[in-house]
């Protein structure tokens, strides 16, 4: 026999006509897997390299340029 359910907070419920025994081994088989969001850092890396005209030390001295502190 085959029952549908839903995962909520990392357990399996499965829909309310199943009357399984307590202690009733079972296959779980999800019907569709959902991409993991990228993170930040992984959505952000194709700007990588697209900034032109920036100065030489931009990475090194950034606080300089963005915040007038004096330069490392």
């Amino acid at each position: 026999m085959k029952y549908k359910g839903t995962v909520k907070g990392g357990v399996v419920v499965l829909e309310k006509s199943a009357n399984l025994a307590e202690g009733t081994a079972v296959e779980v088989f999800p019907l569709s897997i959902k991409k993991p969001i990228p993170t930040l850092g992984k959505r952000l890396k194709k700007f990588a390299g697209t900034a032109r005209g920036l100065p030489p030390d931009m990475a090194h001295n950034h606080d300089h340029y963005l915040h007038g502190r004096p330069k490392k």
